[in-house]
């Protein structure tokens, strides 16, 4: 496998790659941590940075260390071949935060267990907060969870792009085993009915949110699906 860049993201100057890690709810250790500073030393990567979705990139690495350094990261960041979920993040929820309603980070990590290996026609980004502060981004991501005293609030297809998108509500008030239930089914019919490449985002414009809600209420019968004004 020396020599791969598979999985690696070329940089601006068409030579260069970067590897980013894989960190379900932007959680670390020291051990991993100190991996990723001695891989940052030993390959002289020029950059390390902290990305929006709570992973770090290890920016402008030469071609022929790309191999070896996912190889040492081991499953800290693993090859991507295909459109998939990039990241969950969350807020620190029940864990620290005083405002937290819900357990945040509990969830992101069912989350990245339930959907890191499945394959969508355009790549997914999972936000989890745990109150309507909303420091998980929910409303901006493909998949968003946000919690209240009441249970979790589920929207779909938000978007932070060129072309910015806040989710639509699709369900609220419910339990986590409903929301995980609810997210494997949105993310189901998603992949079935999308275009290639076809981010969540613009999916939603196409096909209308109320279709997608009819969809639903055949298959979820015990979630209220409220109406988008």
């Amino acid at each position: 496998m020396t020599g791969s860049t598979k999985g690696a993201l070329l940089q601006r100057d068409g030579k260069r790659y970067a590897v980013v890690t894989r960190m379900p709810a932007g959680i670390v250790t020291p051990d991993d941590l100190e991996k990723i500073a001695r891989i940052g030393r030993k390959y002289r990567v020029p950059m390390l940075k902290i990305t929006s979705g709570q992973r770090f990139a290890l920016i402008g690495l030469e071609p022929g260390d790309v191999a070896d350094v996912f190889q040492e990261l081991g499953p800290l960041a693993q090859p991507e071949s295909a459109p998939c979920v990039k990241f969950v993040q969350a807020c620190l929820g029940t864990e620290m935060c005083r405002y937290g309603n819900q357990d945040s980070i509990g969830l992101a990590r069912a989350l990245e267990e339930r959907f890191r290996d499945q394959t969508f026609p355009a790549k997914i980004k999972i936000g989890v907060s745990g109150c309507q502060r909303c420091c998980g981004e929910s409303q901006i991501r493909d998949l968003g969870i946000m919690g209240t005293n009441r249970g979790w609030t589920v929207f779909f297809g938000g978007n932070a792009g060129r072309k910015a998108r806040i989710g639509d509500i699709v369900a609220s008030d419910l339990t986590a085993a409903e929301v995980m239930d609810c997210a494997g089914r949105l993310l189901e019919y998603y992949q079935r009915n999308a275009h290639a490449k076809e981010r969540t985002a613009r999916f939603i414009e196409r096909i209308g949110m109320e279709t997608l809600k009819s969809e639903l209420l055949t298959l979820l019968p015990y979630i209220q699906i409220e109406k988008v004004s």
